[in-house]
């Protein structure tokens, strides 16, 4: 028989929620457009949105599920007419559907004979939404009444300019230190990347006017001052991140007045002295659910110096895949970097059948390092542990009990995707994959992960039981054995605390962390890494990620704070609840006012205050196949972000700041049409 051409074929997926007592329902159809039947096959889908196979599906069995991958199999003997419809509808779900991006971002169909055709896929509809679905960011047009005459984000601490001058054709950079010199390089290399056209860097031959830049020691290490005298344009700096805030400010302006002239002027007269008040504003990306490329990386990186951000969180590793190269175990990227069809890790959120994905290699981390450091950005790689480890554990198999039985299920549906922590080959393997890591990122930060462990995490090792009555005596190991099968279909709700998997994940941390602190490392971690309060807090700090009250209650604790509440700084989450809006929504909605208005220490005392390191948004990727979402996702959030965590609240508006929002660059250009 022969197979229809993929173009033949396509998938449709219908989201219909609950209404009128009857139960939701995701429905899957697939048409023969063709002229010839197809039979012998099976059809493979991914997510974000998980099927529970112990539920109710009908027109298909579920003959494979990892987490956001199934496989349905048709009837017995079925075969798909030319002209017909197979359709399967779904009534289990991890979570019901609340947006475009929940249901099946990928399709294709797995032959008898081991190939694969590739389905054309549109977005999942809902039944009861007609709306266009909306991609790209959001558009912020410029008002001809801006409230402000300089546009700059995040707005300076204390700006008193002046008048209006000409607009000059770009700048001479003078610097008269190695600092300054170090900066005019970067700064001119930031707008060739950001604004390769526009010149505002260029030679005095060219018109350009002159700009100081002058050492000045009483200043922040990101502190400058900018100021304006007829002609004479100074920036003065302690430091070679103070001076490129400072040519930033100035690019900024300079922008705003040769985009909008009519709006907006470049001051004649006055000054700026700045400096941000938190020290660390920044950006986490998770790298393992959506691949991005070195270039990418070098661009997010652009647009982070330009918001004046300065630190990036680097997620290296999750259950669905390991990004990084590690000379001594090279399977962690030889299997665990790539998903597809027959592969270790299946097709996962988007990917295709063919065998997708990627890895940054050491020479491509020591540039993109390089890269930052010459921007004013520190990168934090993160390998996540001792849960989230799936694609680790493909790789790796010395790192899992070879007795253990049964199965636990991560809130993501990943089974047993935690590394033993009472194995002895654990460390040696952990110890040696971060001691390489050390040494590619100089900052001497490293982010352990340490969240969302299930509670059945190691319920069937004898070695993990045999080390938890060891430590914690024989009815705690009991208990624990009794934990198999736990399955959790709410995002963040296996809480450990106090079980037997926390007290083993807390020994797993506690050596770790000294590991780390003896290599001159300070440890980061997830919330749940304050689990039994075992690691050194003077050499660690902790990103809280459920709300507010607790980065108050860690900070209370002793703990320094990175604050990232998923209700607000996850930028995975659609800014609206509507079915058109990409994005998830398990910890709710976000748009762009919500969080610049947003006050990450509220509530907070005194005492507290002096735990706080600063506040950080999170890129996860889940949704973010496409890339048309991504910028709407990120942008002008990560901008409103910045602006909290550089300018003083006394000092934030959100009419300035919505009327300034379109002038900053996004990461792939692609706005809302």
């Amino acid at each position: 028989m022969s197979i229809p051409r993929p173009k033949a074929l396509r998938l449709e997926t219908l989201w219909n929620p609950p209404a009128d007592g009857k139960e939701f329902s995701y429905v899957l159809r697939l048409k023969n457009l063709g002229n010839e039947p197809l039979s012998n096959f099976s059809l493979c889908v991914s997510g974000p949105g998980r099927v529970d196979p112990a539920g109710r599906v009908e027109g298909a069995t579920v003959s494979q599920r990892l987490s956001n991958f199934t496989e349905f199999q048709p009837p017995a003997n079925f075969v798909l007419g030319a002209g017909e419809t197979w359709t399967i509808s779904v009534y289990a779900l991890s979570w019901q559907f609340r947006h475009w991006t929940d249901g099946a971002t990928s399709g294709y169909l797995a032959l008898s004979d081991g190939s694969t055709i590739v389905l054309t896929i549109e977005p999942t509809r809902s039944s009861v939404s007609n709306a266009p679905l909306k991609r790209g960011a959001e558009i912020y047009p410029v008002p001809v009444n801006a409230p402000v005459q300089v546009s700059i984000i995040p707005w300076p601490n204390h700006i008193s300019v002046t008048s209006r001058r000409p607009l000059p054709a770009g700048f001479a950079l003078q610097a008269q230190s190695t600092e300054g010199e170090a900066a005019t390089r970067n700064f001119a290399a930031l707008v060739e990347h950001l604004f390769a056209v526009e010149g505002i860097v260029r030679s005095e031959a060219e018109g350009a006017v002159p700009v100081a830049l002058k050492d000045a020691a009483g200043l922040g290490p990101e502190a400058y001052r900018l100021s304006f005298e007829g002609e004479t344009i100074t920036i003065e700096a302690s430091s070679q991140t103070g001076f490129l805030y400072g040519l930033v400010t100035l690019g900024q302006i300079w922008r705003g007045a040769r985009l909008h002239p009519e709006v907006f002027q470049f001051p004649a007269a006055g000054e700026i002295v700045d400096e941000p008040s938190m020290g660390w504003r920044g950006l986490h990306l998770d790298v393992a659910r959506q691949f991005y490329g070195a270039a990418e990386i070098k661009k997010l990186l652009a647009v982070l110096a330009w918001n004046k951000l300065n630190r990036f969180h680097w997620h290296l590793s999750d259950d669905e895949a390991w990004r990084v190269e590690i000379d001594a175990y090279p399977d962690l990227t030889a299997v665990g970097a790539w998903r597809g069809h027959g592969l270790a890790v299946p097709p996962l959120l988007g990917s295709s059948p063919a065998r997708t994905g990627g890895y940054y290699t050491k020479a491509a981390i020591r540039e993109i390092v390089a890269h930052a450091k010459s921007l004013g950005v520190e990168i934090v790689p993160e390998i996540d542990m001792p849960g989230h480890c799936y694609a680790m554990l493909q790789a790796i198999q010395e790192l899992r009990d070879p007795a253990e039985v049964g199965s636990y299920y991560s809130v993501q549906g990943f089974p047993d995707n935690c590394i033993n922590p009472a194995r002895e080959k654990t460390y040696e393997i952990v110890e040696t994959i971060l001691s390489e890591l050390i040494e590619l990122f100089p900052f001497k930060t490293i982010h352990l992960g340490a969240d969302e462990v299930p509670l059945g995490a190691w319920s069937g090792s004898p070695e993990a039981l045999e080390r938890l009555r060891s430590v914690a005596g024989n009815d705690v190991a009991d208990a624990h054995a009794k934990r198999l099968n736990v399955v959790t279909n709410t995002h963040g709700a296996d809480d450990i605390h106090g079980s037997g998997a926390a007290i083993l994940q807390a020994e797993f941390l506690s050596r770790v962390q000294r590991f780390l602190a003896s290599k001159g490392c300070i440890t980061g971690g997830w919330e749940e890494a304050a689990h039994g309060d075992v690691i050194d807090k003077s050499k660690s700090y902790l990103c809280s990620w459920r709300n507010v009250e607790v980065s108050a209650e860690l900070a209370e604790r002793g703990y320094e704070m990175v604050v990232c509440p998923g209700q607000v700084y996850y930028l995975d989450m659609a800014l609206r609840p509507d079915w058109d809006e990409p994005g998830a929504s398990w910890a709710g909605t976000s748009d762009a006012e919500k969080l610049y208005n947003f006050d990450p220490i509220g509530g907070w005392t005194a005492s507290q205050k002096q735990k706080l390191l600063g506040i950080q948004a999170c890129i996860w990727s889940e949704p973010m196949t496409d890339r048309a979402v991504f910028d709407r996702l990120v942008f002008p959030r990560l901008s409103a972000l910045a602006e909290t965590g550089w300018t003083k609240p006394s000092s934030k508006s959100w009419e300035r700041f919505r009327a300034l929002a379109g002038l900053m660059p996004l990461l792939y250009g692609l706005q809302q049409s």
